[in-house]
């Protein structure tokens, strides 16, 4: 009976600290995607045309990005696309980077070019990433890669609202190697012509 006394009143007191404690929680860290308006289209979507934009912002205001204000989404829909143009002027990216090289600048020069050639032309910039990374970080560094490029090509004289960018992320590699040397190839902007509908 006296071992009762000792004994019940310590499991009371061990089952209080128990119930109060309990483990120690690690907030989850969250991943920040920059820009997530400057996104254009889906990966997927009708390869003849651009596709309808989500919104660049709550607002549906164009966002100062890439060279200056975003362009008017409503102007590139029905366009059709040439991806053979351009295909010779692609330009890589450093891992985990969108700086653009100063060996790119021929291709970027060449792509300005053709565009201020054809003034009822514009142009889809698709960033790409290699495989490595989680799909959101991928696709918000696409997205910089691609507004990289925007912002070069109008410092060469060409206008910012020529221009669209969508970030593919890691979704469309040009090379489906899982080496350095397909992940080399797979960090671009690829340039798509885009051409007016037929009867514009």
């Amino acid at each position: 009976m006296k071992m009762n006394r000792i004994v019940f009143p310590l499991a009371l007191a061990l089952a209080a600290t128990l119930a109060t404690t309990g483990c120690k929680r690690t907030p989850i860290k969250t991943t920040i995607i920059p820009g997530q308006y400057g996104v254009v289209g889906n990966p997927g979507d009708n390869p003849g045309t651009i596709p309808s934009a989500p919104p660049f912002n709550p607002n549906d205001q164009p966002v100062d990005k890439g060279g200056g204000p975003l362009a008017n989404r409503d102007e590139f829909e029905g366009m059709i696309k040439d991806p053979a143009a351009l295909a010779a002027n692609t330009i890589h990216f450093a891992f985990d980077s969108a700086a653009i090289k100063k060996s790119e600048k021929d291709n970027l020069v060449a792509v300005a070019s053709a565009l201020k050639s054809s003034l009822n032309d514009k142009l889809l910039i698709e960033g790409n990433c290699d495989e490595r990374g989680t799909d959101e970080y991928n696709r918000a560094l696409g997205e910089r890669r691609a507004l990289a490029a925007r912002e070069a090509l109008a410092k060469l004289g060409v206008s910012p609202d020529r221009i669209r960018t969508l970030s593919n992320g890691k979704d469309k590699p040009a090379d489906t190697g899982h080496d350095e040397s397909a992940w080399g190839k797979n960090r671009n902007d690829t340039f798509i012509l885009l051409h007016p509908k037929a009867g514009v």
